[in-house]
């Protein structure tokens, strides 16, 4: 698979450095943020954890009596293209065909944040402010340099080398890199080479239980230990959902494949269940991400569905500095 987008990794490459020569020497206009705004990105495409790691700085920041949203492209949501608002913090607005399944995740897990998409993302700070939000998180907006910033955040696996959409050189743009911590110490000296004015912190990827499909509510190991289990998943980096299914002893007797951002049509449902019937399945396992377009499934099935919550664990200096901005009034 990599070979074959390998050609869309250096177009990609090129137009951004086509991009960034332009907004760099003032060619391009980039517009200041009406919100202090804290973007979170990567350089390499998809499965880079992007979306948790905004959860996590939403949760921050409404720990802290803020109010925060999430400002989020809504890709391949009916939204993407004219805008729309999922949450104004209060009550849910859409649907995850409207507004995307990744942001209609963060909404469902915090419902205090506001989650506004659409491919105009000035548009939506310029909404979420007049609604009374106080800082605008922006997923996935490295490459976004329409907009301005007040902080730069950005998620670095120095193993990845093939697909990427920038140069690991652009990492000087950053204010903050975050490393796996299983990149070990020489990549965390690479990174400081790279983008000598960021602090680097180490983060991990931590479970944080598996939950029902039908209500959201813990499920027990014991209610998983001893069954025959389904695993599946939509997402950009599969092998990592079935990396840490084993790791939680959850290995799966079977495990399936979807596109990312795959919407699960009445055929897929349909794969499912053969599958979870050949295999004499007794539970069926997926990502937090699927869970929110499969509401219908477990009924379907007659059998629990569940589905695994991710986490990121960061250095606690990061956060400090998620304290001190933006600094703006």
């Amino acid at each position: 698979m990599s070979r074959f987008l390998l050609p869309f990794s250096l177009a990609y490459r090129t137009g951004c450095l086509l991009n960034n020569f332009l907004v760099d020497r003032g060619v391009r206009r980039s517009f200041p943020s009406p919100l202090p705004l804290v973007s979170v990105g990567n350089i390499s495409f998809g499965g880079t954890e992007k979306t948790p790691l905004a959860v996590e700085i939403l949760a921050f920041y409404l720990e802290r009596g803020m109010k925060p949203a999430l400002i989020s492209r809504g890709y391949k949501g009916k939204w993407e293209r004219n805008g729309g608002v999922l949450s104004d913090g209060k009550n849910m607005k859409g649907t995850w065909r409207e507004a995307g399944d990744e942001p209609f995740m963060v909404a469902a897990a915090l419902p205090r944040a506001g989650v506004y998409v659409g491919k105009h993302r000035l548009r939506s700070l310029q909404k979420a402010k007049a609604d009374g939000f106080e800082i605008g998180v922006l997923d996935d907006g490295f490459q976004y340099r329409v907009l301005r910033r007040d902080l730069d955040v950005v998620l670095f696996d120095p193993r990845e080398k093939n697909l990427l959409r920038e140069s690991p050189r652009s990492l000087r743009r950053a204010d903050i890199v975050l490393v796996k911590d299983d990149a070990g110490t020489a990549a965390r000296s690479l990174v400081r080479k790279l983008a000598p004015r960021a602090a680097v912190f180490a983060y991990s990827v931590q479970t944080r239980g598996v939950f029902s499909l039908k209500d959201r509510t813990p499920v027990t190991r014991s209610d998983l230990d001893n069954k025959r289990r389904l695993a599946f998943c939509a997402i950009a980096r599969p092998e990592r959902f079935l990396s840490l299914l084993r790791k939680e002893g959850l290995e799966p007797h079977l495990f399936l494949r979807f596109p990312d951002h795959h919407p699960f049509p009445p055929a897929s449902i349909r794969k499912i269940l053969n599958a979870a019937r050949r295999s004499r399945a007794q539970c069926l396992l997926t990502t937090e991400k699927d869970a929110v377009k499969l509401k219908s499934l477990e009924k379907a099935a007659g059998l629990p569905t569940v589905f695994l919550k991710i986490g990121l664990e960061v250095e606690k200096d990061f956060y400090k500095i998620l304290n001190s901005r933006p600094w703006r009034n």
